[in-house]
């Protein structure tokens, strides 16, 4: 396998042709040998598909347009299939450069194993007051303390993070994404958890990406819900790598299980109606998340 870098970028209905440009000059000035490739999982927003198309005037740089959705699990093995170096670096498409260094901490690192960089919540200076009413900002804003390299080294396995991982291409090869998730979350907590078993080093570092896309809260609750429900589905295979199943499976009562399921039954519309609107309440967030995910067994 030749030796240089493989950065690889998934996307669906993203336009991350300024992404691009920013990882290519930074490349570039590194010197090392590299390729970029932006693989299109489906997209259904013609404007985005022709905007990526710009894409293939950096050299070195490929966009692949992709007629059917394949999912989060399979669009990332299809990259791996298509690199030509043995370093790949996965990065999502909607994420932002911090830092015009990105790319030179990462060769400075001389761990052979995988290596993340980590997330960091940058919203543009002029957002910061109205996403006070946003729900995704103001939970990644109260995980944050969760998100520095020393925290996650303490839990490496269970904190790896797609949005921003440089892993060799071998690794991938022999522990490729989970094709089962076809539904949102929790491919890269299962490639944390094969990774474990392999006993594969993993480096956290503080070399993060920037998340600055939220979307409204209806859109995100319906997207912890579906995060949710591919928990459930795969609860056997992340047993010892969820929080949320972790607190669930300490509860030895059942009278208290059938309790929480109750209460979501009672007050679920009234709290989602409270999730939805202008005042989010983070208590009400973590109660619905608990509630919903216990009556799922129920079902």
């Amino acid at each position: 396998m030749n030796q240089g870098l493989s950065v690889l970028i998934p996307t669906y209905n993203v336009l991350c042709v300024s992404l691009v440009e920013q990882l290519y000059a930074q490349l570039v000035a590194s010197g090392i040998a590299f390729e970029i490739i932006v693989a299109d999982d489906g997209s259904t927003q013609a404007a985005v598909i022709e905007g990526n198309r710009a894409i293939t005037r950096f050299s070195g740089c490929q966009y692949i347009e992709r007629k059917e959705n394949v999912g989060r699990a399979a669009i990332r093995n299809f990259l791996v299939q298509k690199a030509q170096y043995e370093s790949l670096l996965f990065i999502d498409s909607d994420m932002t450069m911090l830092s015009d260094q990105f790319i030179s901490r990462y060769l400075a690192c001389k761990s052979e194993g995988v290596i993340d960089g980590g997330i960091a919540v940058c919203p543009s200076p002029n957002e910061i007051e109205q996403l006070q009413h946003n729900l995704r900002y103001r939970y990644e804003k109260s995980l944050e303390p969760q998100h520095t390299a020393i925290q996650r080294q303490q839990r490496a396995y269970q904190h790896i993070h797609t949005a921003n991982l440089w892993v060799p291409r071998s690794v991938m090869l022999e522990n490729p994404f989970d094709e089962r998730i076809r539904h949102y979350g929790y491919e890269d907590v299962l490639l944390g958890k094969q990774l474990h078993k392999q006993h594969i080093p993993i480096l956290h570092i503080d070399n993060p990406m920037g998340f600055s896309t939220f979307e409204t809260n209806e859109q995100f609750v319906a997207k912890t819900e579906e995060g949710l429900r591919t928990l459930y589905q795969f609860r056997s295979d992340l047993r010892g790598y969820s929080r949320l199943l972790t607190f669930v499976s300490g509860i030895h009562i059942p009278l208290i299980l059938w309790l929480i399921r109750l209460g979501h039954q009672l007050f679920s519309k009234a709290e989602r109606r409270n999730l939805c609107s202008s005042h989010p309440s983070l208590i009400i967030f973590r109660l619905y998340r608990l509630g919903y995910y216990i009556s799922l067994g129920a079902k």
